[in-house]
């Protein structure tokens, strides 16, 4: 069965970039949001097994969006992605529990970072 994914990302062109690079024979795309409120609620209505959630959004930013996400549920499987590399974002995004960070756009290997993160995940989500 597909993991679930929810992506996360003021930009319909990077949600949809993203989307295409996901291998859709292991994951299935369940939601989208634009900013870093609907991701929270998204989160909370579809309990998706991994969300690939920019850093950089309105409303409430991704940093913000994680550590609600993490609060509710400790277990979830994060992705933090932004055209930002400096090193305290990455820090943050792994302190609040992010499992992996993602510099955009290169997102050439990012099936391969989605399979360490269920390997290493016996059981990747329980509700």
């Amino acid at each position: 069965m597909n993991k679930s994914v929810l992506i996360v990302d003021d930009s319909r062109f990077m949600r949809s970039y993203i989307s295409d690079k996901i291998d859709n024979k292991l994951f299935t795309v369940v939601g989208e949001a634009s900013n870093g409120l609907d991701a929270v609620n998204q989160y909370l209505s579809l309990h998706p097994d991994l969300v690939i959630m920019d850093i950089t959004m309105p409303i409430m930013t991704g940093i913000q969006a994680l550590r609600e996400i993490i609060g509710y549920d400790p277990k979830a499987n994060v992705i933090m992605c932004s055209s930002l590399g400096s090193k305290q974002l990455i820090i943050d995004a792994l302190i609040y529990g992010a499992k992996e960070f993602v510099l955009k756009p290169y997102f050439d290997d990012i099936n391969e970072k989605l399979g360490k993160i269920f390997d290493s995940t016996p059981s990747a989500h329980t509700e």
